[in-house]
C-alpha cells in the first residue's frame, strides 16, 4: 500500500513538472546572412561568404529560443516562406502566412576537418493537413553544391507536404491539430538528421524553403544552433526523461527494501 501511495505521488510530481517545465517559442527576425550562418556552426567546420535570398517579407527569417517542448530542441535559425512570427503557438490562425513570396534562401561556402558535416531540422507548415495531395507541395531542401541532401531515411525521398503526412512517412509526422503543441503551425515533423560524407575543400550548402502552387500559406524549417557540424549529433536526453529515469531509481530501491 506504501508503495502504490509513492508510485501515485511521484506519478503526479512528474505531470506536475513537465507542465511547470514547458517553454514558449520565442522568435526573434533577423535577415543578417552572416549572424544566421554563424549561429549554425558547430565544431569541426568553418563557415565563409554568407548570402540571405527572399521574395518574402522582412520577417521571413531570424532566430528562436524555447523550442524544446514543441520543436524538438532548444534554439536555432528559423527560416520561413512568409514570416516568422506565425511560428510561436498556440495553433489558434486558421491561416497564418504571409502572402508577399515564396521562397528563403541561406547559402553559404564551409569547409569541414573531419570530411562530414550535419545538422538537425524540424519542416512545419500551415498547409497541414487540408492541402496535402494538392499543388501546394511546400517543401525544404538543403543543396550541397546545387544537390539536395535533406532526404527522409532510407528512400524516404524529400522533405515536403505530400511526402511527409499523416499517410505518407508518417513516422516522421507529427500533426499538431491532434497534439496540440505550443506551435503556430498545423503540422511538422519529427527532428531529421541531413548529413554528406566524404566531402573535401570548400563547399556550398543552400538551406532552402519553397512555398509551391501560391503565396497563402506558411512553411518554415527550424534548424538548431550550433548543430551544422562535423560530428553525427546524438540525441539528449530530456529534463522529463532525466527525472523519469531518477524515479525508477527510487522506486527500485524502494523494492528492495519492502
Amino acid at each position: 500500500m506504501k508503495f502504490s501511495k509513492l508510485s501515485s505521488i511521484l506519478a503526479a510530481l512528474t505531470l506536475s513538472m513537465a507542465a511547470s517545465s514547458a517553454s514558449a517559442l520565442v522568435v526573434t527576425a533577423n535577415n543578417n546572412a552572416t549572424a544566421l550562418a554563424n549561429a549554425l556552426g558547430g565544431s569541426g567546420v568553418s563557415i565563409s561568404n554568407a548570402t540571405f535570398l527572399s521574395t518574402a517579407s522582412s520577417t521571413a527569417t531570424g532566430t528562436f529560443t524555447g523550442g524544446a517542448d514543441s520543436v524538438g530542441f532548444a534554439s536555432g535559425v528559423l527560416l520561413t516562406t512568409g514570416t516568422v512570427n506565425c511560428a510561436p503557438g498556440p495553433n489558434t490562425s486558421a491561416n497564418c502566412g504571409d502572402t508577399s513570396g515564396t521562397t528563403t534562401s541561406l547559402k553559404f561556402d564551409f569547409t569541414s576537418d573531419t570530411g562530414n558535416v550535419y545538422f538537425k531540422y524540424v519542416f512545419a507548415s500551415e498547409e497541414y493537413n487540408e492541402w496535402v495531395g494538392s499543388q501546394f507541395n511546400d517543401q525544404f531542401e538543403l543543396r550541397l553544391n546545387g544537390v539536395n541532401v535533406a532526404l527522409l531515411p532510407g528512400a524516404g525521398g524529400v522533405v515536403s507536404i505530400n511526402n511527409v503526412n499523416n499517410g505518407s512517412n508518417a513516422a516522421y509526422y507529427r500533426d499538431n491539430t491532434v497534439l496540440g503543441l505550443d506551435l503556430g503551425y498545423d503540422g511538422l515533423t519529427t527532428v531529421l538528421v541531413a548529413q554528406a560524407t566524404g566531402i573535401t575543400g570548400t563547399n556550398t550548402f543552400e538551406f532552402l524553403i519553397k512555398d509551391l502552387g501560391d503565396f497563402a500559406l506558411d512553411s518554415g524549417v527550424f534548424i538548431e544552433a550550433g548543430t551544422f557540424s562535423g560530428t553525427n549529433p546524438v540525441p539528449e536526453p530530456t529534463g522529463l526523461a532525466l527525472f523519469g529515469l531518477g524515479l525508477l531509481g527510487l522506486l527500485a530501491a524502494k523494492r528492495k527494501k519492502a
